[in-house]
């Protein structure tokens, strides 16, 4: 198969695009014949090393967690009625880190597929599971957030942070978003009601009135600030800095794989409440350019790579 590959950690140089062996196929896998994947923070972190600590690497490693595509097998003890020829979308974390999505074959466990909803295409599907988990599960475990509740968004532009104005507003919230001036017009058009720019001070001396929760998506100043911007410090949630976030008494999240989860999002979608913002579409030739385009930090939205 052809893959992009990486034999050593460094910058998105280090990527090369080459023939690889096809990826094993275990008894609870479902093997998935790639059309697109996304980029997402995590996978250039990955690729410079930065999270060895937090999972087994093995050299040389397929990066990417993001997939959609058409199932080409599926192991025998697989038990989600999956079947060849559908199609699938899914957050392929594993284990460890080393079969990526960045590829035409991907090994997936079955925990960590599901089918794809039929208004999005491979494109569009492949830009949201990683981060489209992350913001339903702070949304709705973590913060537990009710309808009529005022909720903070940070970061409300970025790729997590415009599906958690979608999916605060599908329950019912009052959406309260974070961004650049530049991108208030289109969070409004997601359903922010109040936008604040980050670059005119504390968003606590910004806001109408605290608001019932706050999701992090940036961290540093702004969560530093949260416990002011919330009526109580423990419906603070942060995807960035988990030891500040428990130190205010709040709740670090940590997306894992969850098929009804993903089924929940695929709902949002086919009932026209979630919308899928493609920033950049790239072929699987240019994912290093994909990844410098990510750590620039400068699009709104996901950029996804065609495979």
């Amino acid at each position: 198969m052809r893959a992009a590959v990486y034999d050593e950690y460094g910058d998105a140089d280090v990527i090369d695009i080459r023939d690889h062996d096809d990826p094993p196929v275990g008894p609870d896998t479902v093997l998935v014949r790639t059309k697109a994947t996304s980029v997402n923070p995590v996978d250039w972190k990955i690729r410079a090393g930065y999270l060895q600590g937090a999972y087994p690497h093995h050299l040389p490693i397929i990066p990417g967690w993001d997939v959609a595509g058409v199932v080409e097998a599926v192991g025998p003890a697989v038990v989600t009625g999956l079947e060849v020829g559908d199609e699938v979308w899914g957050y392929v974390r594993r284990d460890d880190v080393r079969w990526g999505t960045a590829a035409e074959l991907v090994p997936a466990p079955q925990r960590t597929v599901a089918r794809k909803p039929d208004g999005l295409s491979f494109a569009e599907a492949a830009a949201v599971p990683l981060a489209g988990l992350t913001a339903y599960k702070s949304l709705v475990e973590a913060l537990k957030v009710q309808a009529g509740e005022r909720v903070l968004v940070h970061a409300a532009a970025g790729g997590v942070g415009q599906f958690a104005v979608q999916i605060a507003a599908a329950l019912g919230c009052e959406v309260v978003g974070t961004a650049s001036a530049r991108n208030h017009d289109a969070l409004r058009d997601l359903g922010v009601s109040e936008c604040i720019d980050y670059n005119d001070g504390p968003v606590s001396k910004q806001l109408e009135a605290p608001v019932d929760a706050v999701l992090d998506l940036i961290g540093g100043d702004a969560l530093e600030d949260a416990p002011d911007q919330v009526e109580d410090s423990s419906r603070i949630a942060s995807v960035i800095d988990a030891q500040t976030v428990l130190e205010l008494g709040g709740t670090y999240v940590f997306v894992r794989p969850e098929r009804d989860h993903l089924d929940a999002l695929a709902k949002l979608v086919d009932d026209g409440r979630l919308r899928v913002d493609v920033a950049e579409t790239l072929p699987l030739e240019r994912l290093a350019d994909a990844h410098r385009l990510s750590e620039a930090g400068h699009t709104r939205g996901k950029i996804v790579v065609t495979v």
